[in-house]
């Protein structure tokens, strides 16, 4: 009897673990990788680059901004290379990026200086990013963005 109810409380056990969501850490590698990316664009981003932008944004972007203006790819890349938004510098605190499977996930704090239409600013917003893998590379397709007590 003793046996029998050993080898229940192992079964029961064993059926309560394999329901349990498991938790897996992800690959150091692949958030650097990804904040490789969040990188190269906040310097496209200050430096205008056509094709340094380009390059790591998804053709399927949808860039929003703080006011709720969603811009395409095509749109957001040309209000910068144009100088229409024009970010003098950007800082990024507080980064959590979160990967599931060929999706990222990247949380930050975002403040920087502007010079939009010869108008200087100031901005401190909360970014959400989405990157997804595309052949080996990780791209931009969509970006939130909204306003945090300063």
């Amino acid at each position: 009897m003793k046996y029998l109810m050993t080898m229940l409380l192992l079964v029961t056990g064993l059926v309560a673990y394999s329901q349990t969501p498991m938790v897996v850490a992800a690959d150091t590698k692949v958030e650097n990788t990804i904040a490789a990316a969040v990188e190269k664009l906040r310097v496209a981003m200050i430096s205008g680059v056509r094709k340094d932008l380009e390059s790591v944004l998804s053709a399927d972007l949808a860039y929003g901004h703080s006011s709720g203006k969603v811009e395409t790819k095509a749109e957001f890349v040309e209000a910068i290379v144009s100088r229409t938004s024009d970010f003098k510098s950007i800082d990024i605190q507080d980064q959590k990026i979160t990967v599931q499977g060929t999706l990222a996930i990247v949380r930050h704090i975002l403040t920087g200086e502007t010079n939009d239409g010869g108008k200087k600013g100031h901005v401190r917003l909360g970014i959400v990013l989405v990157f997804k893998q595309v052949n080996n590379q990780w791209l931009l397709c969509s970006r939130n963005a909204f306003r945090i007590a300063a």
